[in-house]
């Protein structure tokens, strides 16, 4: 089948399927390639955990909660900008398509070395800024700086995963992340038991496998898109459709980064309980983001199958692939459920050492016990923040981010000077709730079928 053949064969199967199993099929591979991506984070904690010990887990705890703000800038943005390209491709004007995707590349590519410079150069102040305990704090400092200088990496990579999902292929982002993944974990082993690097060997194992699927994936993009015949010409940078792209790209990145940057605000009052507690945590936090994958991988879905349905005129299927989508969501929610109630010591155990203290498992499992009862809501929340994405209803979008983020911060701040260390993950499915419940009611006033990016 010539490559053009595949190229429009992938853009219908949104268009044509059955709403659920479009959804299902197409969320499937980007939740194996976010597992196999948290598997960089995982990896690290548990061989720093276990091999080098709790202060070094703690220091790249510490780390994660900033590191994830700009992992959530980059994805974002690439889910933002992914929803005008999918739009395009779903009404087959694939010259604007290709605009669209040259544009988001260089446009991130840009973003990404101007952050990568502002991050090394106020290193210490952002761990100062979060309490990070003295113990740990040049550990964790070392980590950043060497994860600042493979910033552009990370973000090309990202992009270009949204950039492949938004054109109806989510299996090659896999792929690539499971190569990754194994190279990262062959590296981690490498530089922190062999060469006993410790959390420097972590951060430059890191930092090569994301450098290599960076270079990897761009060109086979650049291949994938050779596939697609357009009539009309394109560019490789267009100002007018940056301009569309920021509108949704901006919110859409706030949503991605309200809940990495509430762990980072949040972050400050774990800090002060300790070393061992902010281990506990971290464990906690890092099982958390894995639990969250399949909502992440759904709502990406949910936009991408929006885009392109809104953009071959559709609006009906948008609606049955919204009421498909609850029951995916619930189903994940329960398993969910039932794996951190039954197997919550063991999985906290394994990020931590022989030698590890009472209060870092009692605080992880603690965490985890209390989080798995309302991960179905914030798939909810995820559905219908990725209808309004993909739909680029973006304002309610927004608000309703910012009230998540508030409430989260506040009652975090506000309540574990009274409620200790469980204040902090009290906040959580509170911000999530108040978020669906906004996003929902805009849902229903039906604004979202108006919307339509030209």
């Amino acid at each position: 089948m010539p490559a053009n053949q595949t190229a429009k064969k992938k853009k219908y199967d949104m268009l044509t399927d059955h709403p659920g199993k479009a959804l299902l099929f197409f969320a499937l591979p980007m939740i194996f390639g976010n597992l196999f991506q948290q598997l960089y984070n995982i990896t690290d904690s548990v061989i720093v955990g276990r091999f080098v010990g709790e202060n070094a887990l703690a220091a790249v705890g510490a780390s994660y909660a900033i590191t994830n703000v700009f992992i959530a800038i980059a994805i974002g943005g690439g889910i933002g900008s992914s929803v005008i390209i999918s739009q395009f491709l779903g009404a087959g004007k694939i010259g604007k398509m290709k605009t669209a995707v040259f544009t988001t590349m260089i446009n991130f590519l840009v973003i990404s070395v101007i952050l990568g410079t502002v991050g090394a150069v106020f290193n210490h102040q952002i761990l100062s800024w979060v309490n990070t305990p003295e113990d740990i704090f040049s550990d964790a400092a070392l980590y950043l700086a060497i994860y600042f200088l493979g910033l552009p990496f990370l973000f090309m990579y990202n992009v270009q995963a949204s950039i492949f999902n938004s054109l109806g292929d989510s299996r090659r982002p896999l792929y690539l992340l499971i190569f990754s993944s194994l190279l990262n974990i062959v590296l981690d082993m490498v530089f922190v038991i062999c060469f006993r690097q410790g959390v420097r060997g972590v951060a430059v194992a890191t930092l090569i496998a994301q450098g290599v699927s960076a270079v990897i994936s761009f060109f086979l993009l650049m291949r994938k898109l050779k596939g697609y015949e357009e009539e009309e010409a394109y560019g490789y940078y267009d100002f007018g459709m940056m301009r569309s792209m920021v509108k949704i790209a901006v919110p859409s990145t706030l949503q991605q980064s309200i809940v990495h940057m509430g762990i980072l605000l949040v972050q400050s009052v774990v800090n002060s309980f300790g070393s061992a507690a902010l281990a506990g945590y971290s464990a906690g936090s890092r099982i958390e983001s894995l639990s969250i994958v399949p909502m992440l991988a759904m709502g990406n879905a949910m936009s991408t199958f929006t885009a392109q349905n809104i953009g071959a005129d559709q609006k009906d299927r948008v609606v049955q692939g919204y009421h498909a989508a609850y029951g995916i969501v619930a189903f994940f929610g329960v398993l969910i459920l039932v794996i951190l109630e039954t197997c919550n010591r063991g999985i906290i155990g394994a990020f931590l050492g022989a030698d590890s203290t009472e209060i870092a498992l009692s605080t992880g499992v603690s965490y985890l016990r209390f989080m798995g009862l309302f991960f179905t809501m914030i798939g909810l929340k995820m559905i219908t923040d990725g209808l309004l994405r993909g739909a680029g209803d973006m304002t309610v979008f927004t608000i309703s981010n910012l009230v998540n983020l508030g409430i989260r911060v506040a009652f975090a701040f506000l309540m574990s000077p009274v409620l200790g260390m469980p204040a902090i993950w009290y906040a959580v499915p509170i911000g999530w709730t108040a978020n669906y419940l906004i996003s929902f009611w805009e849902y229903r006033t039906g604004k979202w079928r108006q919307k339509q990016i030209r």
